[in-house]
Parts: structure tokens; C-alpha cells; sequence
């Protein structure tokens, strides 16, 4: 699965916008819509927005 359609997936699972979630997972409000338009992360940033998605679940399952 695609970074980008995991992060949909989150998004529409925790009911969280994108540019919310843009900027709590690496302080970038546009990332979601920019990579709607092509955008590739590198793997630094790929690493960070799936640390966040990781741990944004563990924490709410508290």
C-alpha cells in the first residue's frame, strides 16, 4: 500500500484533517494535499509520518 493511501485511510479512520495531521505529524499543513498532487516524500519524512501514525494509535487506544 501506497504512503499516501495509508495516510487517507488514517485520516478517514480518526476522523482527522489533512492539514491537521500535516502539521502534527511533520509540522508541514500542506503535506497531504501536496502529495494528492504528486508530491513524493523522501524517506526521512516517510519515516516521521509513519512514526506519528503509529503512535497517534497507540495513544488513543489508552
Amino acid at each position: 500500500m501506497t504512503l499516501l493511501r495509508t495516510i487517507e485511510r488514517f485520516l478517514r479512520d480518526h476522523n482527522i484533517p489533512p492539514t491537521r495531521f500535516g502539521r502534527e505529524a511533520v509540522r508541514d499543513p500542506r503535506l497531504v494535499l501536496d502529495m494528492r498532487r504528486g508530491r513524493e516524500p523522501g524517506p526521512r519524512m516517510t519515516a516521521r509520518v509513519e512514526h506519528f501514525m503509529n503512535k497517534y494509535g497507540k495513544d488513543m487506544a489508552r
